[in-house]
């Protein structure tokens, strides 16, 4: 087919407009690396944009060397693994009853769920409630109290909206219970949106601090961005007498490679699942 003039401006607008986007979403993430790669005096001097000037490795030898941010960076990674089972299985559990027209309370649960969207009981009320039922302080406090997505639950369903009911009706048939048509039905053809779902809890759980830093006081026990949290915090208000770190220029540079050590893991996840991406979340919308 071949197209109009106006179809080929179209293209070149949009095409130019996603290079826009694109530059806007790495340049920061070139800056970053640039600084952290940087010599102290030229970063200090402000030379550098986005390419190292005097290249240094010795921030990213000082994070790399400090077991405190290699076991969290550990800690950190086991759980968003945990974090994502746990929320794939919860999520899949709640949403795939709510397809049944014949279940009793649906419209009630489906009503109470939307409605924690938008209103929620603040931090305090849930700092009483997990000191009440023992999370408080506990390494499940990470996991247990924001392992559902009642946004991401509604894309499942609606997924499972989409699967014909002719497969469950003749799975029902042939004698199958509600478990076995998950197992044997659901799951399998679930596979795009459960890749993108798990996308979606890993960047969330990884990029996770606030629950560490209200609920936790562990520090064994921090994930790798409240580590990362309180060390800017702690850079910006070092005392010079220190022995840390000696010049601003050195303090940047290490903030810069701590950003690099946190962000670094979560983007690798990215390339294995993007295919998924597009497809788990349009199939999620055909229907329901």
């Amino acid at each position: 087919m071949i197209k109009s003039r106006s179809t080929k401006l179209g293209d070149w607008v949009i095409a130019f407009v996603c290079f826009i986007i694109i530059l806007i979403c790495i340049l920061p993430l070139i800056n970053i690396i640039a600084r952290s790669l940087s010599n102290a005096d030229a970063l200090m001097r402000g030379e550098v944009f986005l390419l190292p000037k005097g290249w240094n490795f010795t921030a990213y030898q000082r994070v790399l060397t400090d077991s405190k941010y290699t076991w969290s960076l550990g800690w950190t990674a086991i759980l968003t693994v945990m974090g994502v089972v746990l929320s794939i299985i919860m999520t899949t559990l709640i949403a795939y009853p709510l397809i049944y027209d014949n279940l009793k309370g649906r419209t009630l649960i489906n009503v109470a769920a939307i409605f924690t969207m938008y209103f929620s009981a603040g931090t305090i009320p849930m700092y009483l409630l997990l000191q009440g039922i023992g999370l408080y302080n506990t390494w499940p406090v990470l996991l247990i109290p924001y392992c559902l997505s009642v946004f991401n639950m509604i894309i499942m369903r609606s997924f499972f909206y989409g699967v014909p009911d002719s497969l469950r009706e003749s799975a029902e048939i042939d004698g199958a219970g509600p478990v076995r048509i998950l197992i044997s039905i659901y799951i399998p053809l679930s596979t795009s949106v459960i890749a993108t779902l798990s996308l979606f809890y890993a960047v969330g759980r990884w990029n996770s601090y606030t629950d560490a830093l209200f609920f936790m006081r562990q520090e064994q026990f921090y994930p790798i961005q409240l580590l990362l949290y309180n060390l800017l915090n702690a850079l910006q208000q070092i005392d010079p007498a220190q022995e840390v770190i000696k010049t601003p220029g050195v303090t940047e540079t290490l903030k810069m490679a701590a950003v690099m050590f946190a962000t670094v893991p979560i983007l690798l996840i990215y390339p294995w699942l993007q295919r998924y991406f597009v497809t788990g979340v349009t199939l999620g919308s055909e229907k329901g």
